[in-house]
Order: structure tokens, then sequence, then C-alpha cells
């Protein structure tokens, strides 16, 4: 009697469920969603193809230091690198001397002054994190049409095809297709917003940083286009996203082999242990 009881509830539930999908399926096809501008405009990611990119993959250390040196002189401005400490930088190729003078160069370090106990400010040494840019969420807001500049240390992990969204965002300004005004009169960009289909709204507070040719002279000599600028500070934030990238692929060839290995020993002792006995 439990039994036919606990199966007819069982049953009427799976009744419920079935027929709660038909209802679903059946309102989705014969009203279905309205079409938005962000649905038919949002385009996906370009292709990027990094060093770093598959299991054999190595950061190319040289296109690091000319994204470094495109976030230091673009980018800093209004983001935030606030996991990143300045003796990280080692892992991009520079000694301690060049990381303790790369340091220096940044002298608004919060501090507190030990003769008058006031706030202040010093010059930054290697233990240092990148510091903010702005005071205060609310300088931020201030500064950037009442929009918080998101940090980038993980910038490349937050987002799906993280480093071709960054490079796709950084080149995909443009105007307003006309296409879209016309099917979406009201989806025109609001005043102080700029138009980037590779944003999820379309919209975006921040203005192009990078803008032309040259806006950043490179100290090796590779030419500063606007798309050789942004496909190197997208290598630079999937480093600092994940700058033990190299040793994590490493420890997983080395465990992969070990296993193989410890297998074909565990195999052999099995084939030996039990040779004279029938299977």
């Amino acid at each position: 009697m439990v039994r036919f009881f606990a199966f007819f509830v069982g049953a009427a539930f799976a009744g419920m469920l079935l027929a709660g999908l038909g209802s679903t399926l059946y309102g989705l096809a014969n009203d279905p969603p309205a079409a938005t501008a962000e649905h038919e405009f949002h385009k996906h990611p370009k292709e990027l193809a990094l060093a770093s990119d598959g299991v054999f993959g190595k950061f190319d250390e040289r296109q690091l230091q000319r994204g470094l040196q495109v976030y230091k002189e673009v980018c800093s401005a209004c983001h935030s690198l606030r996991l990143v400490s300045f003796r990280d930088l080692e892992g991009i190729g520079y000694n301690e001397a060049q990381v303790k003078n790369f340091a220096a160069g940044f002298d608004t370090i919060p501090t507190v002054n030990p003769d008058t106990g006031e706030a202040s400010t010093r010059k930054g040494i290697p233990s240092d994190r990148f510091p903010s840019p702005f005071a205060n969420d609310v300088a931020a807001r201030a500064a950037n049409n009442n929009a918080i500049p998101p940090d980038l240390s993980l910038m490349t992990k937050a987002r799906h095809d993280g480093s071709a969204y960054v490079y796709s965002l950084l080149t995909g300004f443009q105007n307003q297709p006309a296409k879209l005004l016309k099917e979406f009169p009201d989806s025109k960009t609001p005043p102080g917003l700029h138009y980037n289909p590779y944003f999820a709204n379309l919209n975006l507070a921040m203005a192009p940083p990078l803008t032309s040719e040259g806006q950043v002279a490179y100290l090796d000599g590779t030419r500063p286009t606007v798309d050789q600028m942004a496909k190197d500070v997208s290598a630079f934030l999937t480093w600092t996203a994940e700058p033990k990238l190299q040793a994590r692929r490493q420890t997983g060839f080395a465990v992969i082999i070990f296993l193989l290995i410890f297998c074909g020993l565990a195999w052999g002792a099995y084939q030996n242990v039990w040779r004279d006995v029938k299977h």
C-alpha cells in the first residue's frame, strides 16, 4: 500500500512537471520573446592567437612587457591592478633593479606620515601592489560618467574568451550601424556612452582608449599600431590573471607521466603476483 501511494505521488509530480514544460514550450512557440538590439547586434569576440595558447603555449616576455607599457601609459589612468604586486613583474623578464625602478615611478602609494600622523603618499617599493587611480568609488564614478572602471587583474578569467574579449573590446569602438537605428529607433547610444558591439549591452561608458598609431612608443621598436597595442595589453592581462600558467601546465605533464608509470608498475606487479593463478 505504501509503495503504491509513493508511486502515485511520484507519477503525479512527474505529470505536473511535464505539463509545465509543455505549457512553456507551447508559449514560446506561439509567442516568442521580442527581438532586442542587444541580441541582434552583439558580436562574439574576434579570433586572437597568443603565444600562451594551447597546452604547450608559453608567454612571450617581450609582448608582456609591451603590454605592461600600454597598461601603464593608457589603462592605468582608469583601471587598477589591485591583485598584482610590482615584484611579480620579475615573472615577465625584469630583474630586481628594474622592478625597484619601476615601482618608484608610482609616487601615490597611500601611507601615514610618522611625524604628524596624517595621511600621506610615498614612492612604491617592490612589495606594493599597483595603486588604484582613484581615491574611492565616489571619485571613480565622478570621473567616468557614474560608472566604476573594473579592476583588470582577473579580467581575462572573468569574461568568456577573456583575452579575445579584451582585444575585441579595445578595437571594436565604432559608430552605430544604420541598420540598428532603423530596426530599433529607441536604441540610439545615449550621450556620454560609446557604441561597441562586443560589449554585452552595446554601449559602455569607457571612451576608446587606443585611438591612434604611436600612442605608446614601444621601447623595443615594435610598430605600435592600435591592433598591436590591443593584442599586447590583452596578452599582459592574460598573464596577470594566470601568472603561474606555465608552471601549472608543467606540473600537469609531470603528474600525467607519473600516473602512466605508476599504472605500468601496478599492472606488472599484478601480473607477477597472480601469475600462477588461473582467472
